[in-house]
């Protein structure tokens, strides 16, 4: 399997993969090229230790020095914002990842699989839902911060789910719940319910999600945008597993929220990183759908635009 982007996700997928008998290789940054290299890959955190040998995987730095051929799976684990140049430098490579390599897009957010269908034939591509925290303390170091579910894997193009059950078998034997879906699409709109309120509200304020639940104020602001998402994502045709935004809120409130509440969003890293977020995929992606069907969301745009704020006030 290739694992096309060397970020806390992308290592904490490789960290299950990785042993005896599995072919894996990673495309990353130079740096992190050089300390997987050197140290290997380590992997601590609420599932265990793991650490992988400098000789038990592949890392290079570019598809072009790719020499082992052709990979069954690949791993697209970029930010969002990368999806378009990844997919372009894949067509671009398929030569050496190969014609009928499978894509599995573990991303955030929408809209991930329509810039990959662009380049790639349908039914080769697949999206994994994530509800697990990484961090990346270190180039070669991932740690797994909460889980709230298991990894999901599925298409929304294809019913065909043969091709991605030894990859959710790998992530299973490799330490995290991991297992193939038929209703990836509704796992992807539960996902975008939740992120869409947490991320840019924990990126805002400075604090886990746990603190946002705690407090009527934020409660209350997370709720009206949750309704908004809702609403954009029945005007858009597309159905998550609850049929009212009451339904999703209990669960969001008694399960989600309390399983990953210590947890500070990638948005929030991002800023504090002084990096690009992910915001476009998210309440960016619900305000162009809602612009599309005629749909008001002023709390996904507020948050949306102070979002934008700090990006600009921390690149400055």
């Amino acid at each position: 399997m290739l694992i096309y982007g060397g970020g806390a996700v992308g290592l904490g997928i490789a960290s299950c993969l990785i042993r005896p008998g599995n072919r894996v290789d990673i495309i990353a940054r130079p740096e992190t090229v050089a300390a997987l290299q050197s140290n290997g890959l380590l992997r601590t955190g609420i599932f265990g230790r793991v650490h992988a040998k400098p000789d038990s995987f592949g890392c290079c730095a570019s598809l072009h020095e790719l020499t082992g051929g052709s990979y069954d799976l690949v791993l697209i684990c970029t930010k969002s914002f990368d999806s378009t140049s990844a997919a372009q430098d894949l067509a671009q490579h398929e030569n050496r990842i190969g014609h009928d390599s499978g894509l599995v897009l573990f991303q955030n957010g929408w809209g991930n699989a329509e810039a990959f269908s662009a380049h790639f034939e349908k039914g080769r591509i697949y999206n994994a839902r994530v509800i697990t925290g990484f961090r990346r303390p270190r180039p070669n170091e991932v740690e797994i911060t909460v889980h709230a579910d298991a990894i999901h894997v599925g298409s929304l193009f294809s019913t065909d789910l043969s091709i991605i059950e030894p990859l959710c078998r790998a992530i299973r034997e490799g330490g995290i719940p991991c297992e193939s879906t038929d209703a990836i699409e509704k796992d992807l709109w539960a996902k975008m319910l939740y992120n869409c309120a947490l991320n840019p509200l924990g990126a805002i304020l400075g604090v886990p999600y746990g603190a946002l639940a705690e407090a009527a104020s934020t409660r209350s602001l997370m709720d009206r945008i949750i309704e908004e998402v809702f609403a954009v994502m029945v005007a858009a045709g597309y159905r998550t597993h609850w049929s009212e935004p009451r339904q999703f809120l209990e669960v969001f409130y008694s399960r989600l929220v309390p399983d990953t509440a210590e947890h500070k969003s990638s948005t929030l890293q991002d800023i504090a990183a002084g990096k690009r977020t992910e915001i476009e995929a998210l309440n960016g992606a619900v305000i162009h759908l809602a612009q599309e069907h005629g749909v008001g969301v002023p709390y996904n745009l507020a948050v949306y635009n102070l979002i934008k704020f700090l990006e600009s006030a921390h690149s400055d």
